[in-house]
């Protein structure tokens, strides 16, 4: 595990910092409602996404391997999933409108989203694959900690970045085309890995 721990904060850090579903959300909660009340998405994120590469890296992974059904259907829900998503981020509010229902995913909602977004799930069997060394629960779970560490600082600049905007963001009709690019941005965002 010494002679890989390098290359996993690598691939951990490059896949968590790159655009995809978790990504686009958190740039949109950012915007919508602050870094402070979307701790709770990058919390569930991070560690929702731990916890499947140690239930990958226990088995599970092995068994998708070998049943494409089940990739498919996971697939299939994913798009159902992000579709719901951007419908609802691309019908955001601001906060002050008193808007019922808007409110920033909560902590299980993300750590469930884990399971349906595939850039998570691939993200999760390469890393297992690659970098889980023996598949002993020792090294399943040092594959799991160095991607909560290094992803929870990554998807937080994500969420800050957005934040940042949200001075920008206060017209309404500038809110309403940011939700909307970021909308369309998270649906494009399923487009390489469900080829993959």
């Amino acid at each position: 595990m010494e002679n890989t721990l390098l290359p996993l904060i690598a691939y951990a850090f490059a896949t968590s910092a790159t655009p995809g579903p978790n990504n686009m959300m958190l740039l949109a909660s950012g915007a919508n409602f602050g870094l402070r009340r979307s701790l709770p998405h990058m919390l569930g994120i991070s560690m929702g996404h731990a916890f499947m590469v140690m239930v990958m890296g226990l088995g599970l992974a092995a068994v998708l391997h070998q049943s494409p059904q089940v990739m498919i259907g996971l697939k299939l829900a994913a798009i159902a999933y992000v579709l719901w998503l951007a419908w609802k981020i691309a019908h955001s509010a601001a906060p002050t409108e008193g808007k019922v229902g808007a409110k920033p995913l909560t902590f299980l909602q993300a750590a469930a989203f884990q399971w349906v977004n595939p850039k998570a799930v691939a993200m999760a069997i390469t890393a297992v694959t690659v970098y889980g060394g023996t598949g002993s629960i020792g090294s399943v779970a040092t594959v799991a900690l160095v991607f909560a560490a290094v992803n929870l600082p990554s998807v937080a600049l994500w969420c800050g970045m957005g934040e940042a905007l949200r001075s920008l963001l206060q017209n309404e009709t500038r809110l309403r085309v940011f939700n909307w690019t970021m909308a369309a941005l998270l649906i494009a965002s399923m487009v390489p890995v469900l080829w993959a």
